[in-house]
């Protein structure tokens, strides 16, 4: 966009060799490693007896697109195997927790197993794995797992309520990981957490984004969902959108088609780029997920 054409191609061959060397020696062969300490050992590998796996290598593997569409599916597999607990509603860091490691991993490490970073749950991380199964097209499991991390159904009981013992109408920084404070909840009212949970729910999830004068949208949702529908006012408060997405044949994705103020369109590609008008009127997007 500034014209230093030479800086964009030498970051672009930076990150190409990037890419390269973190599918070779950033691969552990079912995940992607965390880090090295300074001697060279691995961190996030099945080397390790504590921090086998870091959900956060595994995540942005994805949405920064190093990872190829099967090593995806693989590392998200890992993740629901190691990291996601639907018995505790929670999706950790790490696991298992630092302990006893001669290694010094750092001030993570000054934290009780399974608490905050350590082996507990960083809403973070977590909804950058929401993010990661979205970025993928499962809007089933998105959908569940962001459900299953709100903090409002970590107290829909009392028993639930005593559990997590913190406010439910705000988001927690962490979830704690181990017992005997399993479920316990963190540090609330944490507004980086928030605000990821506000952007993957509108933007990877309702799948609306907004570029330059551009409306992006690529939804991933719940195949039990009929349809949903967002209100956008732009420009000040004078230009107004009325976007609805149907999904008649119970679809987690897939391209769309309909009418925007009342004229046929048909996207071929995902996402789908609708310049914006802002011409202080209300216009219409009236779309429908179909199969591929």
């Amino acid at each position: 966009m500034m014209n230093d054409n030479p800086r964009a191609d030498q970051y672009k061959t930076t990150a190409a060799e990037l890419k390269e060397k973190l599918n070779d020696v950033g691969w552990d062969g079912e995940w992607y490693l965390r880090a090295f300490y300074d001697d060279g050992t691995p961190l996030g590998s099945k080397e390790n007896t504590e921090c086998k796996i870091d959900a956060i290598s595994q995540a942005w593997s994805i949405f920064s697109e190093v990872a190829s569409e099967d090593r995806s599916k693989q590392v998200l597999k890992t993740v629901e195997k190691h990291l996601i607990s639907e018995d505790d509603q929670l999706i950790r860091l790490l696991t298992p927790p630092f302990d006893k490691t001669d290694k010094d991993p750092g001030y993570i490490k000054g934290y009780i197993s399974g608490v905050r970073e350590n082996g507990g749950q960083y809403t973070h991380a977590a909804l950058w794995t929401v993010k990661a199964f979205a970025e993928m097209g499962y809007g089933e499991k998105a959908v569940r797992y962001l459900n299953m991390i709100n903090p409002i159904n970590h107290a829909l009981n009392q028993k639930s309520a005593n559990k997590y013992m913190v406010e439910p109408f705000v988001v927690a920084a962490d979830v704690y990981g181990e017992a005997p404070l399993t479920g316990k909840g963190g540090w609330t009212w944490y507004t980086g957490s928030a605000g990821w949970m506000y952007r993957i729910t509108l933007e990877s999830i309702l799948g609306l984004q907004l570029n330059g004068d551009s409306i992006m949208l690529k939804p991933a949702i719940s195949e039990s969902w009929q349809k949903y529908s967002i209100d956008l006012v732009l420009d000040g408060d004078k230009t107004k959108y009325s976007i609805t997405i149907e999904n008649p044949d119970g679809l987690q994705t897939g391209k769309l088609e309909g009418h925007i103020d009342g004229e046929d369109v048909a996207f071929k590609t995902l996402p789908a780029i609708i310049p914006v008008k802002k011409d202080k009127q209300k216009h219409e997007i009236m779309l429908r997920i179909k199969k591929q």
